[in-house]
């Protein structure tokens, strides 16, 4: 028998092998557009019809003018009676106030942002960072920054929007963060709005949204 018998028999199961590979991945791309992917995702499988005060540090409330500028919390909504479930990544939201450069020194709402703390990647955790790159110059430091440890992902503060890294390649809705509407009471404390899961309204957890 050939020397040659057996690496030839290795070579066509290879290339059988690989062929097999390139059809299965060729029909799971042909689907995948047609996936509704929002079904699969929590936030559209809760529905929260009233607002909710915002809690941060163990159950303190936030306030307009208590909340430092350029500073952030993470805050878990919507907040069930299961601790399990409290620590699901789609859970977790990054609660800023922007810096002062950019608003963040008013005692408003406007002050605030709520995104989700779901990169838009690879559905790592980001974290919002002080001091940042300008988005438009990297090789400055300014105002804050939404960066992701994974792959290095950037988001600007103010819209949310990836600016650096691979979720800032990706097109939208999957450029931009989901994002939570808020409203300050009487005493400046804040609320989440109740949230429309869409791409055009507060985005998918894991997906985006588009930007007005």
């Amino acid at each position: 028998m050939s020397n040659t018998y057996y690496p030839a028999i290795a070579r066509r199961r290879s290339r059988r092998d690989f062929l097999k590979l390139m059809a299965a991945a060729g029909t799971v791309m042909t689907f995948t557009p047609f996936v509704d992917w929002g079904k699969f995702l929590p936030n559209n499988r809760t529905s929260v019809s009233e607002r909710t005060k915002i809690e941060i540090r163990g159950g303190e409330a936030a306030n307009v003018h208590t909340f430092p500028a350029n500073s952030s919390e993470v805050v878990i909504y919507p907040k069930s009676d299961d601790p399990v479930l409290n620590k699901e990544a789609f859970r977790t939201w990054q609660l800023i106030r922007l810096p002062n450069e950019m608003g963040g020194g008013i005692n408003s709402v406007s002050s605030f942002r709520l995104y989700s703390m779901v990169c838009l990647h690879l559905w790592c955790l980001w974290t919002y960072f002080p001091r940042g790159p300008d988005k438009n110059d990297p090789s400055k430091i300014v105002g804050g920054s939404g960066a992701c440890p994974c792959h290095g992902s950037m988001y600007d503060p103010l819209t949310g929007i990836a600016y650096q890294g691979p979720a800032s390649l990706q097109g939208p809705p999957s450029n931009a963060l989901p994002r939570l509407d808020l409203e300050a009471d009487t005493e400046g404390d804040l609320w989440i709005l109740p949230p429309t899961w869409d791409l055009t309204k507060n985005g998918i957890v894991g997906y985006g949204r588009y930007v007005a």
